[in-house]
């Protein structure tokens, strides 16, 4: 079975972006939503468009 990207079902807070990295990558869905976090501090504003826009893009899991 390949592996996909998609937005978590389970591992959810917003739209399931970051529980879907992680179960894509097997880390923590926590550290991942750290991670993002961060980032999105650091860029000014820009990981909150980019999450915005990947939850558009990325199919939720079936």
């Amino acid at each position: 079975m390949e592996k996909r990207l998609t937005r978590s079902r389970t591992n959810k807070m917003i739209c399931g972006i970051c529980g879907g990295v992680g179960e894509y990558f097997n880390i923590d869905p926590t550290v991942i939503r750290l991670i993002w976090a961060v980032l999105s501090i650091g860029s000014f504003g820009t990981g909150i468009i980019v999450y915005i826009i990947a939850s558009v893009i990325v199919p939720e899991e079936y």
